[in-house]
């Protein structure tokens, strides 16, 4: 596995930050209501992906490094159910996002494989 010096050198983090910008920019399509419904859940849950990759970067124990990227997993997963809801209501199509979670979640995947065989 590379070496690193900072997060933001993480592929998998910098694929998680582009679907956040991504996702905060489809957003801004939906209805008004929604502002403190789904947009406000969906933009959280896309949040916490690259924010627990980030915050579990500097941890010491390859345990709690892949703590944190189970929680980015499950947010993930929010995030996935969230874009096909808004694909539902009709809001946007998403399909295009939703691959890219895809994505993002092989990455974290492998990225937690790597730091299980690094053990």
């Amino acid at each position: 596995m590379e070496k690193t010096t900072r997060f933001t050198e993480l592929v998998v983090w910098q694929k998680a930050h582009q679907l956040v910008l991504k996702i905060y920019q489809i957003t801004k399509s939906f209805p008004k209501e929604e502002l403190y419904g789904i947009t406000s859940q969906i933009r959280r849950a896309a949040v916490s992906v690259p924010s627990n990759i980030a915050e579990g970067y500097k941890k010491r124990s390859s345990a709690d490094k892949l703590r944190f990227l189970n929680i980015s997993e499950t947010s993930l997963e929010e995030t996935k159910y969230l874009l096909i809801l808004s694909h539902d209501l009709k809001y946007a199509d998403t399909s295009a996002l939703f691959t890219d979670a895809e994505e993002v979640g092989r990455l974290i995947n492998a990225y937690s494989n790597g730091i299980e065989r690094n053990q």
